[in-house]
């Protein structure tokens, strides 16, 4: 691999477990969104996402009750849904100020990306997770506050991560050519939509895991194993 200049990573199964996610994120929020939504549903913020819910939900009037059982539904489903995630980071903010929890990382990572921004990469995120649940997830990691090593984060207002034009979208944002752009990511739908639009890719297969004898893309089982 040759002429990479910046690395634009995924969080769940590429720097951090899934399970820290899906294990304590998710069910600290849906524990805390109706007492949230009530207390804070005032607030110009929190107005404006709960409107975007509804008008992603196709519903012209509702109670804020109905709102929130909309809300909770869709944490069980995992939607994708911009104004959801944009709500999970601001409950999730009060968790990681608390001091309630450390957002997971895989042994390696922040050693890893420390050298590849001291080689004079750039490093950057794009995640499902709003931008602000980004920030706090690296800013209060298990590794201390990475948030210094990144240039820029992506989110769903980017686009689907699993669509071609999103990938675009980001490496005109960064201003770099999309071969000297190099994707990490466990889901090999994004990784197919990151090739689609010219970037190199990496396939993270964490343990236990296996890289397969022809992996779709280039595979590997950690961080170190990676040379841009």
């Amino acid at each position: 691999m040759t002429a990479i200049r910046a690395i634009v990573t995924d969080i769940e199964g590429t720097t951090s477990s899934i399970s820290f996610v899906k294990d304590v994120l998710f069910p600290y929020a849906r524990q805390r969104l109706p007492a949230y939504v009530e207390t804070h549903g005032d607030t110009s913020e929190v107005q404006h996402w709960l409107h975007e819910a509804a008008k992603e939900a196709d519903i012209v009037e509702a109670t804020r009750q109905e709102i929130i059982e909309l809300l909770l539904g869709w944490i069980d489903e995992d939607r994708k849904s911009t104004a959801l995630k944009a709500l999970q980071g601001m409950i999730w903010q009060e968790g990681y100020e608390s001091g309630e929890y450390r957002a997971h990382m895989y042994p390696e990572v922040a050693s890893r990306l420390h050298a590849w921004r001291g080689e004079g990469l750039h490093l950057y995120v794009y995640s499902s997770g709003s931008v602000q649940a980004q920030k706090l997830f690296f800013r209060y990691s298990e590794s201390g506050d990475l948030t210094p090593l990144f240039a820029g984060y992506f989110d769903t207002e980017t686009g689907p991560k699993r669509e071609q034009v999103s990938y675009q979208r980001i490496v005109e944002a960064i201003g770099e050519r999309p071969e000297h752009v190099l994707f990490l990511s466990d889901v090999v739908q994004e990784l197919d939509a990151a090739r689609a639009a010219g970037l190199h890719t990496g396939w993270l297969l964490r343990p236990p895991l296996e890289v397969p004898p022809q992996p779709a893309h280039p595979a590997y089982a950690s961080f170190d194993a990676i040379q841009p």
